[in-house]
C-alpha cells in the first residue's frame, strides 16, 4: 500500500505551497442589504481583441462579510475561496478605505 504524500508534521504552509495562488482583486462595496454578504464592483482594463482600445470591463462580486462591518462605498481586498452559498465565492481580506 503507498504512504500519503504527507505527513503529520507537514505544517499548513508546506501544504499551501502545492495549491494554486487564490485570486486577491479590489474594489468598492455596491451594495450591503444582505445579511454576512456585500456586493463589491471591480474595474479592469481590458484590450478589445479586435480594435485593441482599451475597454473598462466591470464585475460584481458577492463577499462574505461575517461581522456586516462593510458599508456602501467602503474600498476593500476580497480574496477567492470555497463556495459558500450559490454565488458567493470570495471573502473578505481587508479594508483599505471607509467611505465618508
Amino acid at each position: 500500500m503507498p504512504e500519503s504524500t504527507t505527513s503529520p508534521d507537514d505544517t499548513a504552509a508546506e501544504i499551501a505551497e502545492d495549491r494554486p495562488a487564490r485570486k486577491v482583486r479590489e474594489g468598492i462595496v455596491t451594495s450591503n442589504g444582505m445579511d454576512k454578504t456585500v456586493a463589491v464592483s471591480f474595474t479592469q482594463q481590458v484590450s478589445h481583441r479586435a480594435y485593441t482600445k482599451a475597454v473598462r470591463r466591470t464585475k460584481r462580486l458577492y463577499v462574505h462579510d461575517e461581522e456586516n462591518t462593510l458599508n456602501v462605498g467602503d474600498r476593500v481586498r476580497v480574496v477567492e475561496t470555497r463556495p459558500l452559498s450559490k454565488n458567493k465565492r470570495w471573502r473578505l481580506l481587508e479594508i483599505l478605505e471607509r467611505a465618508r
